[in-house]
């Protein structure tokens, strides 16, 4: 590229939005030093003055990775060589060094930063390049370092000798003035050219590199520049405040240099795991400069930020410091003020998603290290856009604006939509539950929604609308089993209706079968099993999707619901039985996993996988009590350690042991190889983790290899067989979209219910028959004993009425409790009639009387654990 002349001065565009502390030039080379220590150099690189590693010129900035570590705080440039200082008060020199001006006590050229090793043990607190020499200051001494070209006599040396190494000036500089001679002492030292200077002061004063001209530093927003402005009259804002106000808020440079840490790590840290931010520092200030005393600031911030910052900020930022008002902007209360959701907090969002990879990488792990509660925060914040934006689209939006509302609505979804991911890549910084917008209920017809999802999969669509099921993050329990009832009215409608052309085409073509509409399973009590599996061989995929009958041989009961739960109680109880050897039942956390030592069918695990489809597909909780894995395989999610300690706390525990084991002697303490040892009936058993696994053993550099090999042992490789032949029966039934949209916890509530007891819901959603009422003294009784029986004894209550100690995703209400009277004494016990969640309770008089006949009751019921 050939050199043009500038004769103006011109923005370096591939610098903008970096906070700089320092500007240098030399000969034909120049450097920038960023509040935290961030080095960019550009120019002339013959003799490597640039620090780079080659000796090619730079037409535009380049970071100096070598000094990103180093802290630097100050830099000089000579006419080809540079020096650098750093905070704690080394001094690195590269560039030309024929004359000995690097202080390497050689004249050889440097191409990477190299420490003068000569001033270690010297606490350097300044320093100066002149054309070919080098000058240093320690303070604590009063010594002045000198090295380079002397043919002038620019060292001080009292010669013109040059200097390859730092060399002490032989003259009265002292740091501090002394009461007993009249010597000042040094406050500075300047080098140019062929000359050196030391600027003496009679004041105990000393400059430091880091004590720079308020009028020449970064204009940040700090506690002393807020209380400036907020001391003017209220009424309208003089000029000068208002120019520094839109100087601060206009310049990304003035946003990323503020609010950085001082405490460990602080910001000279900063790197691509660290942003060198305070989050609470920058929360305060924000709140501290936007007061509803003070409109005329808010409004002259809120100006600057959307007319001049936002629309200016780069998708291609020239370095990491340039991110972080990506990190503090938010918590600015203006963009939580629904007046500033268009046109500040959704161009900010829209700002974010244009970024290109690398940067958007580095926020999301800047943004994995948030305190829960400021992820949360920005979490809120874009959901409330979220929810105003619904609620102007419920109330109606011009088909000429309906544009712009999804490009709006599009933007706030997908960075809620990368904050999740952030939040699920990191373990949960905040739970799944916390993106929920349980206002969506109320703004959008759901069903449709899902409807017009599936849809636009099948037939992509070109107008670019947005459905909320395809960020299924948002959605709370009550929307995703109303998008799991929209799925199997769907899908049980369509089995019906193909059905019926059946049934219609056989009246016409014999050779056509006639079909159920429903799934009908007749079974018998003493066979449920066998008579299950019978019906399940013989049935088609499409019957799985019908709505489910049960019926009893022998019995006359209609069902409408009671049957069908009772018969998905006994399936299991019978399926989980441990004749069978289906399961393994672990103690310490009373789960089950696949026994891969079990003789039975694998058909049996088929069925199994099919009765939990059933049941999610017709809205009744099972008893299987399987670890949260299951349904992370379910939804094709990988199983980690923290799933193997629910599983199995000991070995979990372990492992975690292992991994945070800090000694060098972890071979010698754990004595483990790549093998698992298992009792094969009363033979043990080991077991290679990969090949050869024997012999390798487990080190610091690889324990991490042997957590990961036996979590994958344990949940995958031991099972695969019988997983696969789940996995088909359960997605026979429950297989296509809808799964998509659920998180693993989800998944498991829905199968099995969850533990969110709210045992006052409990109270109030209760229905009474006959004489009983919520006033009757024997159910004032009931709820006052219940009320104080600890949390275990609830839960057996729970199992003995409803047949499972869990309540269904929808919460107490959803479980439909009925208690009704009995003719009976007070001797009888209560009687539960489970298919129905239908209680019996005689009329008790006494609380005592009421306690004892019903503990008698719930612990004689022994449940359907796997024992």
């Amino acid at each position: 590229m050939p050199a043009k002349m500038v004769s103006t001065p011109q923005t370096i565009k591939s610098l903008q939005g970096i906070p700089f502390a320092q500007i240098s030039a030399g000969g034909a080379h120049s450097f920038a030093l960023t509040l935290s220590g961030a080095v960019f150099g550009w120019g002339r690189n013959k003799f490597g003055q640039l620090g780079l590693n080659d000796t090619t010129d730079r037409w535009c900035p380049a970071l100096l990775k070598s000094l990103r570590s180093q802290r630097v705080i100050y830099i000089s440039c000579g006419e080809d060589h540079t020096v650098a200082l750093t905070k704690l008060r080394g001094v690195f020199s590269f560039g030309a060094g024929g004359y000995g001006q690097l202080g390497h006590s050689s004249t050889n050229h440097e191409i990477n930063p190299r420490k003068v090793f000569e001033l270690m043990g010297n606490v350097v607190t300044q320093i100066a390049c002149g054309r070919q020499h080098t000058l240093a200051f320690t303070p604590s001494s009063g010594k002045i370092f000198s090295f380079g070209l002397g043919g002038n006599g620019q060292l001080g040396t009292n010669s013109t000798s040059n200097r390859k190494s730092p060399y002490p000036l032989k003259h009265p500089y002292v740091a501090f003035k002394s009461p007993y001679t009249d010597i000042g002492c040094v406050k500075g030292i300047y080098a140019g050219g062929d000359q050196s200077f030391a600027h003496y002061c009679t004041a105990n004063s000393i400059d430091d590199v880091t004590t720079q001209d308020p009028h020449r530093k970064l204009c940040t927003l700090n506690e002393e520049i807020i209380q400036k402005w907020l001391s003017h009259s209220p009424g309208r804002l003089p000029v000068e405040i208002s120019n520094e106000i839109d100087l601060v808020f206009s310049s990304a440079s003035c946003l990323n240099g503020s609010f950085l840490s001082t405490s460990h790590p602080d910001h000279y840290c900063t790197s691509s795991k660290c942003s060198g931010v305070d989050m609470n520092i920058a929360r305060v200030l924000f709140h501290r400069v936007v007061q509803p005393d003070h409109p005329e600031i808010a409004q002259q911030i809120a100006a600057s930020l959307e007319k001049n910052l936002i629309p200016q900020l780069n998708n291609s930022p020239p370095d990491i410091e340039a991110l972080r008002l990506y990190l503090t902007l938010p918590e600015c209360p203006l963009f939580s003020d629904h007046n500033n959701f268009v046109t500040i907090a959704i161009p900010f969002a829209k700002s974010l998603l244009s970024l290109t990879e690398a940067p958007r990488k580095v926020l999301g792990m800047w943004w994995s290290r948030f305190e829960p509660l400021v992820f949360q925060r920005l979490v809120e914040l874009y959901k409330e856009v979220v929810v105003y934006l619904l609620k102007i689209n419920k109330v109606g939006i011009p088909s000429t604006e309906q544009r712009v509302f999804t490009s709006y609505l599009d933007t706030s979804l997908r960075l809620l939509e990368i904050l999740h991911k952030v939040s699920d890549r990191a373990g949960h910084i905040i739970q799944y539950d916390k993106f929920y917008i349980h206002e969506l209920d109320d703004l959008i017809d759901i069903r449709r929604d899902y409807v017009t999802w599936i849809q636009r999969q099948m037939y992509p669509p070109g107008d670019g609308m947005v459905t909320l099921c395809r960020y299924p993050f948002v959605f709370d329990a009550q929307a995703k089993t109303t998008l799991l009832q929209t799925d199997a009215v769907i899908q049980m409608q369509m089995a019906v209706d193909q059905a019926q052309l059946q049934n219609l085409s056989s009246m016409f073509m014999p050779a056509v079968e006639s079909v159920n509409p429903c799934l009908i399973l007749i079974v018998r009590r003493e066979n449920i099993v066998g008579d299950t599996m019978e019906v399940l061989r013989k049935s088609k995929n499409v019957d799985y999707k019908k709505p489910l009958k049960v019926i009893f041989v022998g019995e006359e009961a209609v069902d409408a619901g009671g049957v069908r739960k009772e018969f998905f109680l006994l399936i299991m109880k019978e399926l989980l039985d441990p004749r069978y050897g289906m399961f393994r039942y672990y103690e310490e956390s009373r789960l089950i996993w696949f026994s891969n030592k079990t003789f039975e069918e694998h058909d049996l695990f088929n069925l199994i996988g099919v009765i939990c489809g059933l049941a999610i597909y017709n809205f009744t909780i099972v008893e299987l009590s399987f670890p949260v894995a299951l349904y992370k395989k379910l939804l094709k999610k990988k199983p980690t350690l923290d799933d193997l300690k629910e599983l199995m706390p000991d070995v979990g525990r372990s492992l975690q042991h292992l991994l945070d084991y800090t000694e060098d002697d972890l071979e010698e303490v754990f004595c483990l190889n790549f093998t698992i040892t298992e009792d094969n009936y009363g033979v043990t058993e080991v077991l290679e983790l990969v090949p050869n696994g024997e012999d390798i053993s487990v080190n610091k550099s690889n324990r991490q290899d042997f957590a990961d090999a036996y979590v994958d042992y344990v949940f995958n490789t031991s099972v695969a067989p019988l997983f696969k032949c789940f996995y088909a029966g359960f997605h026979k039934v429950c297989g296509g979209k809808v799964l998509e949209l659920f998180q693993p916890n989800e998944l498991q509530a829905m199968v099995i219910g969850n533990t969110n007891y709210d045992w006052v819901e409990l109270e109030k959603s209760v229905e009474y028959k006959g004489e009983y009422w919520a006033d009757h003294p024997t159910i004032k009784l009931f709820w006052e004993v219940f009320h104080y029986l600890p949390l275990e004894k609830k839960k057996l209550f729970l199992l003995f009425l409803t047949g499972s100690d869990r309540i269904p995703i929808l919460g107490m209400k959803s479980l439909q409790i009925v208690i009704q009277p009995t003719s009976g004494g007070e001797h009888y016990l209560p009687v539960a009639h489970t298919c129905f969640n239908l209680l019996d309770l005689p009329k008790y008089t006494s609380a005592e009387t009421l306690r004892e006949k019903l503990l008698q009751a719930i612990e004689y019921n022994q449940g359907f654990f796997l024992a």
